[in-house]
């Protein structure tokens, strides 16, 4: 997966928007006004922080050592480093999935409901 795939799959989920809100770098996409995955453009090769349950986050680092780690300048516990480039597109893809999700299950119930109803149009 390269970033404008990235990009695009993030962009295709409901509710989604992209912006710049620390630098001209850092690209974040977040559903309902909540970051679900960032992009540092500069960094080569690719790579994106997204949320992670924390005990399938420890897991997915001992199973792909090296290409999954803590995230730079984010809770470690809940967030993961993937260097997309290097993992399958379905792994990246499922993990975008994840991270979406565990974010929609934290919004309230209003917001839930506003997302479903965004869903629905």
């Amino acid at each position: 997966m390269n970033v404008e795939e990235f990009r695009m799959y993030c962009l295709s989920k409901k509710g989604v928007t992209e912006e710049f809100p620390f630098d001209e770098e850092t690209l974040v996409f977040k559903v309902m006004g909540k970051m679900f995955a960032l992009c540092g453009l500069e960094h080569i090769p690719f790579q994106i922080a997204l949320k992670c349950d924390p005990e399938r986050a420890i897991e997915l680092r001992e199973e792909y050592d090296g290409r999954i780690t803590g995230a730079y300048h984010m809770s470690k516990k809940h967030w993961n480093s993937v260097h997309a480039g290097e993992l399958p597109g379905d792994l990246v893809r499922e993990l975008i999935d994840h991270s979406y999700d565990l974010v929609v299950s934290g919004l309230t119930k209003k917001q839930q409901q506003e997302l479903e109803n965004l869903k629905s149009e």
